[in-house]
């Protein structure tokens, strides 16, 4: 899936990911293939993602945002 982290500074990540793990208000959730349509508010915390072929598992920190998740694209705006 399509994975695209922003700031209102810059870009943070884009590309292809095999799953994604986000602090949700209400806790952790994650993201993989063709997950269900989704918008949810995120708390502070750290997105963890992994690469499309599963050798590299990155991490930002954020303070707070918004994801969106939609036709096997996942947009993150984050504070």
């Amino acid at each position: 899936m399509k994975l695209d982290i922003l700031s209102p500074e810059e870009a943070i990540f884009s590309g292809e990911v095999d799953a994604v793990s986000l602090p949700g208000i209400s806790g952790r959730f994650q993201l993989l293939n063709h997950h269900a349509a989704i918008i949810s508010a995120l708390g502070k915390g750290e997105i963890v993602y992994i690469t499309k072929d599963g050798k590299a598992e990155l991490k930002c920190k954020i303070n707070g945002g918004v994801v969106e998740m939609l036709n096997n694209k996942v947009v993150v705006l984050i504070d």
